[in-house]
């Protein structure tokens, strides 16, 4: 470093320490950026570049930001995926002795965001650690913000991995090589942005200080490894105590619904399939939650849904107990207004950040407990009682605030007005001796425009010269000789001081700076006797945040007249008038066609066949999203439902190509389906959507035959699949347990009528022009779509009749072998004959709607037998 100055030495031996950062280098009122972090702070925050000496003969790049408005900067270069170092004076600049000593105070990284602007209140902002060894592989959450601590472990592999990180959404990862090198895979494969930072060693002592009350004897290695790295982290990262996270909850993976990505997708759990907005999704419907963390709660319970009967039950008595009571409900949703964000108030207060304006938020919060209490209590139902009970109104706690707090503090700490008076007897003493002096001052202004007779003479004051009189030039010939000392010159101005004036400064200026010290350790003080009371808030904001979740699912379930689930005692399930709640919803006519669904072991598989629009899609979901609803603890969307617990759910619906990853829609599928043939059971849920249209016709419908047979003779699951394939439908007469169910369709004079109700049989047709001719598509396509179908039917009709000759003896062989075109031209027109009676017609009609690719020989066969019936029983010759 030799040729620069002191100060960018300085700068150097500090970027050091945090190479992979940007270093917001505190140099006065600005935050300053150097050499290459200036040129990436300038491209990606859109600032000046400019340049500074550095005792070099070249200047450096340079770039900056002001201080006070640093989080928003900060902001902008997290949500790019970028680390920033925050480095600042750590000594008074006045009695430094050279350079001012700076250190780096915080490393602010996409997982340990604590600014609420810049974290989504609703949502959680999550960095995990993670550990692999053995073949386990061990994973602990955290979200900085509210103190929340997971850690679970699974077999290592992909799909375990993918299937973890979906819960979470990890803004940003910490673990060894070989989890990290997972973590990324999975990363890239999603498209979604995980900052990952290798980290091999972890200090297990730091798990004994961190957690003291934590038997961590009881734990795996991949566990410990996974949590003390991630402390480890965030120590190093944040450079202050963490005393927030003290509890660490740790589960087994098979305590949940597992749902793949692909699955959440589908379903639209949390966001939707075309946009990924909120809105449109399963949680956008069921939220209803007051607060933020009771939002945050509601989005975990969607994204996991509870294998433990007992538990559901515990939700579905509380549900019920408000479902019913809607007096109790909305006084419960009464008081929660008022119910501030909890968890990420006890969160600043542990870190040393919170104002006075959150610990009156804090007192306010404190403030509804008793009331909600009281409700909970009165119930009847003893989860509610359960919750009251956990609830600690921290009644000292609000008492502690209210009498120091004043009503309505500045934001700054540092500016004084945050103590109530009446609490500090010797912070009175000052506040009175700064009014008294400035009434002594205003008093002094009164007197002097007297004596010398100047109605504009005033008295100001600013930082520089403190206290002066200000006379103006036309008035300087009115001021007494030698009673004035002139101190500044204004262009239209003199001002002067008295010596009197300079002695009340002094007084004033000691007394107001003595105030805002007392006022700030006083403070400071109260913030750090609460901090050690954050178990006690800790458990008091899950216990509010529960009840936020579950005033939600029983508001939206006596909105929706949704009804309670049943739990079937083994396999089968039976839902009465299903209804998907999502469509039902956002449909603008407000009615939605209800479906019964019936899956036993007898009927495990329903083979769904009908047109397109007609409402197969829709249906499959619906079953999936009541089984989801029923274990979250929600109400259901039927007249009743009678479910078993579902371990797993697996969806095939629509594909995309994953360009990324080199493979098409039909890979992307064929691998859905692979993973569902390793791991669903018994008790999963399959739910597969036009299984192999992704390939010839020929080879889907073999890939989907075999699929659906090894689902039913190897899984022996509950699975819907839907099919264009009719073909299909034959395999109701070959496995026991599949059946057949088809959208009903009306045929009128009018057109079709999709009727969106499922009927048992299969269809004989998908009406796919006729949808395309609803999209909009030009007449021109349409018509001449119709006009293929046509004349591909008639020479494969006229074949059929060949074909069904060629089973009795053929005199010429030669003369049977017929090469079929696609597209035959039609035959010439023949002279005018009588018009056709209506039997005539009717199997014309059928003739040109008759879907001849996708026959079999036999199905032709029976085709044609029943045109011959009809034929002969209305009397025509045939």
């Amino acid at each position: 470093m030799a040729g620069y100055t002191p100060m960018m030495e300085q700068y150097l031996s500090v970027k050091a320490e945090a190479r992979d950062a940007l270093l917001f280098f505190r140099l006065g009122d600005f935050y300053e950026m150097f050499f290459e972090d200036a040129l990436t702070a300038s491209r990606e925050l859109e600032i000046t570049l400019t340049g500074r000496g550095a005792g070099m003969e070249e200047r450096v790049p340079m770039c900056g930001v002001p201080y006070h408005s640093a989080e928003g900067y900060i902001a902008r270069l997290i949500e790019k995926g970028y680390k920033v170092a925050i480095c600042e004076q750590v000594e008074d600049p006045k009695a430094a002795k050279g350079v001012v000593r700076r250190e780096i105070v915080r490393i602010v990284t996409p997982g340990t965001v604590m600014d609420t602007k810049a974290a989504q209140e609703a949502a959680n902002n999550f960095i995990v650690g993670a550990a692999e060894s053995g073949g386990r592989f061990g994973l602990a959450a955290c979200d900085l913000t509210t103190g929340e601590l997971y850690v679970t472990s699974f077999a290592a592999a992909r799909e375990a991995v993918k299937n973890a990180l979906n819960v979470y959404k990890p803004a940003e990862a910490v673990g060894d090589e070989a989890a990290v090198r997972l973590i990324r895979e999975e990363s890239a494969a999603s498209g979604r942005t995980i900052l990952c930072t290798e980290r091999s060693d972890y200090d297990a002592a730091l798990l004994a200080n961190q957690f003291p009350n934590e038997r961590w004897a009881a734990h795996e290695d991949v566990r410990k490894a996974a949590v003390a790295r991630l402390i480890g982290y965030l120590g190093e990262t944040q450079k202050r105590s963490l005393g927030h996270l003290r509890t660490v909850k740790a589960y087994e993976p098979e305590s949940y619904m597992a749902l793949d990505a692909f699955t959440r997708r589908n379903l639209e759990l949390t966001e939707t399939v075309r946009d990924r907005s909120r809105k449109g999704s399963l949680l956008w419907l069921l939220d209803r939650t007051r607060t933020a963390m009771g939002a945050r709660l509601l989005k975990r319970w969607v994204d996991q849904p509870l294998l433990d009967r007992d538990a559901v039950d515990r939700r579905l008595d509380a549900v019920e107990a408000l479902h019913r009571d809607w007096m109790r409900r909305e006084g419960i949703r009464e008081e929660l207004r008022e119910v501030y964000d909890l968890e990420r108030l006890v969160g600043r207060i542990a870190y040393g950040t919170a104002n006075a304006r959150d610990l009156n938020a804090l007192r306010a919060t404190l403030e509804r407990v008793p009331a909600l209490q009281s409700l909970c209590r009165d119930s009847g139902a003893s989860p509610l009682a359960a919750i009251a009970d956990r609830m600690d109104a921290c009644a000292d706690v609000a008492e502690a605030i209210g009498s120091a707090i004043a009503d309505e503090p500045p934001v700054s700490v540092r500016e004084g007005g945050l103590i109530r008076p009446g609490f500090d007897p010797k912070l009175d003493t000052l506040r009175e001796a700064s009014q008294n002096g400035k009434r002594w001052i205003a008093e002094l202004e009164r007197q002097e425009r007297e004596a010398t007779g100047i109605k504009s003479l005033k008295i100001g004051f600013n930082k520089v010269f403190g206290y002066y009189l200000e006379v103006t030039r036309a008035n300087l010939g009115a001021l007494p000789e030698g009673r004035y000392e002139r101190k500044q010159t204004l262009a239209n101005a003199e001002r002067f001081v008295t010596p009197e004036l300079k002695e009340k400064e002094a007084l004033i200026l000691e007394a107001e700076e003595s105030m805002v010290d007392l006022e700030y350790e006083t403070f400071v003080r109260l913030r750090d006797g609460i901090a050690a009371q954050i178990p006690r808030l800790q458990q008091l904001a899950e216990g509010l945040s529960a009840l936020d979740a579950l005033q939600s699912l029983a508001e939206v379930s006596a909105e929706r007249r949704y009804t309670r689930p049943s739990w079937s005692e083994g396999y089968d399930l039976h839902i009465e008038d299903g209804r998907h709640p999502v469509v039902e919803a956002v449909s603008e006519s407000g009615s939605f066609i209800a479906n019964h669904s019936a899956l036993t072991r007898d009927n495990s598989i329903l083979l769904i066949t009908g047109p397109n629009m007609a409402g197969k899609s829709t249906y499959m979901r619906q079953v999936a999203v009541i089984c989801i609803m029923a274990q979250i603890g929600c109400f259901v969307p039927a007249k009743s439902a009678s479910l078993p617990l579902v371990d797993r759910i697996f969806t095939r619906i629509g594909a995309a190509d994953d360009l990324v990853g080199g493979q098409s829609t039909f890979m992307v599928e064929m691998k859905d389906i692979q993973v569902m043939t390793e791991q669903a059971t018994e008790r999963s849920l399959v739910i597969i959507d036009e299984l192999g249209r992704g390939t010839s016709t020929e080879e889907g419908m073999a890939i989907a035959q075999a699929v659906i047979e090894y689902v039913h003779d190897h899984i022996r699951c509950k699975a819907l699949v839907s099919t264009h394939f009719h073909e299909l439908a034959h395999l109701e007469n070959s496995l026991r347990s599949l059946s057949n169910g088809c959208m009903a369709v009306k045929e009128s004079q009018g057109g079709v009528t999709f009727l969106r109700k499922l009927v048992p049989g299969a269809a004989d047709s998908s009406y796919g022009i006729y949808c395309a001719q609803l999209a909009g598509l030009p007449d021109t396509i349409v018509s001449r779509a119709y006009s293929l179908i046509e004349s591909a039917q008639r020479p494969a009709a006229a074949t059929v009749c060949e074909t069904a000759a060629a089973f009795s003896p053929v005199p010429n062989p030669e003369a049977a072998v017929v090469q079929l075109s696609m597209f035959a031209e039609s035959p010439a027109p023949e002279k005018p004959k009588k018009s056709n009676s209506p039997a005539q017609d009717k199997v014309l009609e059928k003739l040109r709607r008759l879907d001849i690719m996708r026959m079999t020989p036999l199905q032709a066969m029976e085709w044609l037998n029943d045109a011959k019936n009809l034929l002969t029983e209305s009397g025509e010759p045939s």
